[in-house]
């Protein structure tokens, strides 16, 4: 309950009421696009229903010529190519997308993972030697590789070509071969925020572009595709949102077997959201990697074997509740050592450290402790080889922990990552110096007024504008159907919030002693609304006390076959 309510800046008016009377809709929806710069008929039919004509062409991404003429020539002549990628969702499903159309083309195809704990992230000597050993003549890397530099000039002295698919930020110099990232200074790819997954599906749409192939078999594989955008949580804009669009109505739809199975062992039943996909599909594929071996995931999404899926299916369910058992355990250790550092109040960043936490949930735990604790944070354990250490970092809004990890790189034998999260390697001897760096580096960015959580609300509403006269509150109203469409949420189109003032609760009560559950209504809108506020006890008393303020949004309430509006409260205060 301690946030910062944010009230978006009004969109202009005049466009509001245009574009309301064009679309036919309410004023809340015609606000909502206006502010989202849709203000034409045309643009708001493209935002709900554009079709995949609007891609991108490939082609305009740096090297992509390259890159398809070096694949052709490798099925032409026969020569062995390796799919390497990364251990997480976006790397397996990179994989899976790759690979699986590909490996209809030729047998002379494989993939490759790293371990994560004897290899660690990204391009691997071992991968690369192996490779050698194995007599490839090609490595396309997948969400890595774009600061493989020294590992790319092995492969070139060893007579591998590489191609590199990565969304990752570059470091100075890129690599000495083909790099296809729209991050690149020197690429001109009007949409700058595919995941890892998006690159290689963009070399195999400009493949079949070149060759004739048919790109419907390409686009089955888009239920992987938002997979791979809703588990790395790049921004849900533009070009992700429709592939995940159309991915999510696939993932629905045409449920491949290996996902039907986890999601019936994980008793969670469809239509599926984004944000299903990043709370239930994205862990349990993470698992894999994490407590195993992430070819298990790749098997999953790959397979039609039913009895070989089910196999895998329980052990990737298995390891999931594993993982979620060190989750638990690691993270309270965790909170412990933060409550227990006496200087915390006065720091601007976490940072923790034991050399027994497992490797592969350290980056949900920083997660976990920016929930409770609101700044920039790292979590260090102990690499397998005794001298070095291995973390994950998480940040806020306002701070880049990409650029602030290049700030502190001097400290660090490696780093790579995006804007929110990234992944380090350091020498043990350089902890306490880079604990200080760290934390002199985000000061510069930001103060403490910034270390207090946001609440970005659409804008205020009143309960009547919900629900229309003659609606019933038992039934979603049109509404809430409608900004359904504006899915699917993730950065940058996030659910939408709002704010409603002066309202009352009757029948307030905890739920499993910590979980607000009410009915609330405002005076001149007389009708009670199904409301919950998860995880915030303390709220029963100010709701208990009279008028108050809440931050929510809508939705719905699945019941024994009923479905029925309900406010998601994020935030409450006493109305003044």
């Amino acid at each position: 309950m301690n946030s910062k309510w944010l009230i978006k800046d009004a969109p202009n008016l005049q466009q509001v009421e245009q574009l309301k009377k064009e679309m036919n809709v309410s004023e809340v929806v015609a606000y909502m696009l206006v502010q989202r710069g849709i203000t034409t008929f045309d643009s708001a039919k493209s935002f709900f229903r554009g079709t995949l004509k609007e891609l991108h062409d490939p082609f305009l991404m740096k090297d992509m010529e390259r890159a398809v003429e070096r694949v052709n020539i490798a099925l032409e002549e026969g020569q062995k190519i390796l799919i390497y990628g990364d251990y997480d969702v976006d790397g397996t499903t990179a994989i899976s997308i790759v690979y699986g159309y590909l490996s209809q083309l030729t047998d002379t195809i494989a993939y490759y993972i790293p371990d994560r704990y004897s290899e660690g992230y990204g391009v691997s000597e071992k991968g690369i030697r192996d490779a050698h050993e194995n007599g490839f003549s090609l490595i396309i890397t997948l969400d890595c590789g774009i600061k493989a530099n020294e590992k790319v000039e092995l492969a070139n002295s060893l007579g591998i070509d590489m191609i590199i698919c990565d969304h990752h930020t570059p470091g100075k110099e890129l690599p000495d071969c083909i790099v296809l990232d729209p991050k690149r200074e020197d690429c001109n790819y009007p949409y700058k925020e595919l995941s890892g997954a998006g690159v290689g599906f963009k070399l195999i749409q400009a493949l079949a572009t070149t060759n004739g192939w048919d790109e419907k078999i390409l686009f089955e594989n888009l239920d992987l595709l938002a997979i791979s955008i809703a588990a790395d949580i790049v921004p849900a804009t533009g070009e992700n949102r429709l592939l995940a669009q159309y991915g999510l109505k696939q993932l629905n739809e045409k449920t491949r077997p290996g996902i039907d199975i986890m999601l019936n062992l994980a008793k969670k039943e469809k239509p599926l959201t984004l944000t299903d996909v990043v709370f239930t599909i994205a862990p349990r594929i993470n698992a894999a990697g994490r407590i195993d071996d992430a070819k298990k995931a790749v098997v999953l999404l790959t397979s039609q074997d039913e009895k070989e899926l089910r196999s895998i299916a329980q052990s990737i369910h298995d390891f999931n509740e594993e993982r979620r058992g060190l989750d638990k355990e690691i993270t309270e250790h965790a909170l412990s050592i933060v409550e227990n550092d006496s200087d915390y109040d006065q720091k601007c960043t976490t940072v923790v450290y034991h050399e027994t936490w497992h490797k592969g949930v350290i980056g949900i735990v920083a997660s976990r402790l920016i929930e409770n604790y609101y700044r920039p944070t790292i979590v260090l354990t102990q690499s397998e080889d005794g001298e070095t250490l291995t973390g994950s970092a998480r940040s806020i809004k306002g701070v880049n922990i990409y650029d602030i990890l290049e700030n502190c790189s001097d400290t660090l034998l490696q780093f790579g990552g995006h804007y929110f999260a990234a992944g380090m390697t350091l020498k043990n001897e350089q902890l306490s110096n880079f604990k200080l760096r760290f934390e002199e580096e985000v000061r510069k960015v930001i103060g403490a007024e910034n270390l207090i959580p946001e609440q970005i609300i659409e804008k205020e509403i009143h309960f009547n504008q919900i629900f229309n006269l003659g609606e019933s509150i038992y039934e979603v109203p049109r509404l809430m159907r409608v900004l359904k469409q504006f899915e699917p949420h993730g950065p940058q189109n996030m659910k939408p919030l709002f704010l409603a003032k002066n309202v009352y609760a009757h029948d307030a009560k905890l739920l499993k002693e910590e979980h607000l559950k009410m009915k609330v209504f405002q005076p001149d809108f007389q009708k009670h609304i199904d409301a919950i506020f998860f995880k915030c006890p303390e709220a029963l008393e100010i709701v208990k006390n009279g008028a108050f303020d809440m931050v929510f949004t809508l939705d719905e309430n699945n019941f024994r076959g009923r479905t029925t509006p309900q406010f998601m409260v994020k935030d409450i205060r006493p109305h003044l």
